[in-house]
């Protein structure tokens, strides 16, 4: 028999395990650590069924006396309980006993479970947002703060999410994450599917590399970041983050990587962070662009459910292939995130962008909104985005009769399917379509992209 069956099979039994164990303390009175562990660990050939009050007497008992252990076993066992009340009881002692074992991931996993059953659980979003804290992921924590103050709280519930709130300000975390993806794309390169492209001179016959070309590719970002307080209120947080795109034609391949060093400064409930840093991208193999950055973000709290992320950033590029793209680039957003439901959320964000180049057919400017909306159904999240922009450059390019214009719209959907877990992570999968269209031929293009990988379950 495997290890895998073997569990199982002690699970199956533990219902006469446990009337052995019942009758010996019922005889004596007692039920020792010894005779906890004897009995969990040979099963008797008798059947009876427990109440789940009993079974979790027995597990309380195993604690005491410090069998962890075996304690974990009989709420693995109950959680399989048909009853969703038992079974997320189980499954939220459970996670306490493994948040102190610092198993933290699997602690996590278990209760995003339970609010997948029963999402309107304030305390158990409070308990993963503590938790999520500890791991270093304020902006989860937050994000389950909020959306347990979406159906209202009881007072004496609001106090405590109110207080972590409060200590989210003064932790210390560090910690990263990561995503990888299978993407077929129909586009891989953003280019025309036009033969031929209109110029001030005559018709240009472009090569099959210039071209609209599809591709299956390897699709992976993280990052990994740090928060050293300097003081109560102000903080220093380096990070380094990464994307990338691996094709089999090598020339399409596009990584980009980044560091940044930030200062952060706490103000009650606003949190203002000023960021320098140093991005490299990578096409084809060959160093693209390094651009230097620095920006200034400003996340607002509006209410119990709500939060503004405004963000100003000014940056120097220089392109290595073409020089006369190079210049400065002023971008700002602003965002505004809420929790609609425990169950669901959205946020909506504008944008605009300036880009100079010392070739005024390069320069542009940018404007734009984006809007994303989720919902739980149980263990399965869907989640839709969209995008609109229009672009315009400040002359026309000398080879191209017309300046450069250009609408651009996005649109996807997604879903993460937490029912699936390996170590924390679930399947993604991600299906968007866009269409870029452009006076210039060269920048008119459609693209459909689907991604299927992993990330974090909770």
């Amino acid at each position: 028999m495997t290890r895998k069956g073997s569990e199982w099979h002690l699970v199956k039994r533990i219902p006469e395990l446990l009337r052995f164990c019942i009758g010996a303390f019922l005889f004596i009175g007692v039920l020792p650590y010894a005779g906890t562990s004897a009995c969990l660990a040979a099963a008797s050939k008798t059947e009876i069924h427990f109440s789940a009050a009993q079974l979790f007497g027995i597990a309380d008992k195993a604690i005491a006396e410090s069998n962890v252990d075996a304690a974990i076993t009989l709420y693995k066992a109950i959680e399989q309980d048909a009853n969703v009340d038992i079974r997320n009881e189980a499954r939220f002692r459970h996670a306490k006993l493994l948040e102190q074992r610092q198993k933290l991931t699997d602690a996590a996993v278990l209760y995003r479970a339970i609010l997948d059953d029963k999402p309107n659980a304030a305390r158990v979003r409070v308990e993963l947002a503590a938790l999520l804290s500890r791991m270093g992921d304020l902006a989860g924590a937050r994000h389950q703060l909020r959306q347990a103050q979406a159906e209202g709280l009881p007072p004496e519930v609001a106090q405590v999410v109110n207080q972590y709130v409060a200590a989210l300000r003064s932790l210390k975390p560090w910690g990263g994450s990561f995503e990888l993806a299978l993407a077929p794309d129909s586009n891989i390169n953003r280019a025309t599917d036009a033969k031929t492209l209109d110029t001030v001179i005559a018709p240009l016959n472009l090569s099959r590399d210039a071209r609209e070309r599809s591709g299956l590719g390897l699709k992976g970002s993280g990052q990994l970041y740090a928060r050293a307080n300097l003081s109560k209120d102000l903080a220093l947080v380096p990070r380094v983050s990464g994307l990338g795109t691996l094709y089999r034609e090598n020339q399409f391949n596009d990584i980009s990587g980044s560091a940044q060093l930030g200062l952060e400064w706490r103000v009650k409930s606003d949190r203002l962070t000023l960021s320098a840093g140093h991005t490299w991208r990578w096409y084809g193999g060959d160093l693209y662009a390094r651009t230097q950055n620095f920006s200034v973000d400003l996340l607002h709290p509006t209410g119990k459910r709500a939060q503004i992320d405004l963000d100003i950033g000014v940056s120097r590029v220089r392109y290595l292939r073409n020089d006369f793209q190079s210049g400065m680039i002023y971008n700002a957003s602003m965002a505004y995130e809420r929790a609609l439901t425990a169950r669901s959320g959205a946020s909506l964000s504008v944008s605009t962008n300036r880009q100079t180049a010392r070739d005024p057919g390069y320069a542009t400017v940018t404007g734009g909104f984006s809007f994303v909306y989720w919902h739980d159904f149980g263990r399965l999240t869907l989640f839709g985005t969209s995008t609109i922009s229009h672009l315009e450059a400040d002359r026309r390019l000398l080879l191209f009769p017309e300046r450069r214009r250009e609408w651009y719209a996005r649109g996807g959907i997604g879903a993460v399917f937490r029912q699936i877990q390996i170590e924390g992570f679930s399947p993604v999968v991600r299906i968007a379509y866009e269409r870029n269209r452009s006076t210039i031929g060269l920048y008119d293009y459609s693209r459909f992209t689907n991604e299927l990988g992993v990330t974090r379950a909770f």
